[in-house]
């Protein structure tokens, strides 16, 4: 829910930008209560060549993204591999460790002594 009130904000504030930004430009008339040909030709171009830029910026940023989603995902990959080659080798030690004291327990001298009878 989040997500879709979220894009409902960023559509509210690019349309309000467009508006107000155009509108600016445009209009240079406010005694009359119909636009010109003029205003509404150049509401419609201002419009349009916003949309244009912000499709091409869109074509653009997602090219980028995948991009870097692909890095992104590398570099988790090789961090995966990583962090399993030092757990298998910490793994490996840790046996050997064992084997290694296990051989030391075998290899030892008895401490207790026989009685004599």
């Amino acid at each position: 829910m989040d997500f879709e009130l979220r894009n409902i904000k960023d559509f509210l504030q690019l349309y309000n930008k467009i508006t107000d930004m155009c509108f600016n430009s445009c209009v240079d008339n406010l005694y009359g209560r119909d636009l010109t040909r003029e205003e509404i030709s150049c509401a419609d171009n201002c419009v349009l060549k916003f949309t244009n830029v912000n499709q091409r910026l869109l074509k653009v940023y997602v090219g980028v993204q995948a991009d870097i989603n692909q890095r992104r995902m590398a570099e988790v990959e090789a961090q995966q591999a990583k962090m399993m080659a030092e757990a298998q080798q910490q793994q490996q030690q840790q046996q050997q460790a064992a084997l290694e004291s296990t051989a030391e327990a075998a290899s030892a001298p008895s401490t207790t002594e026989p009685t004599a009878a």
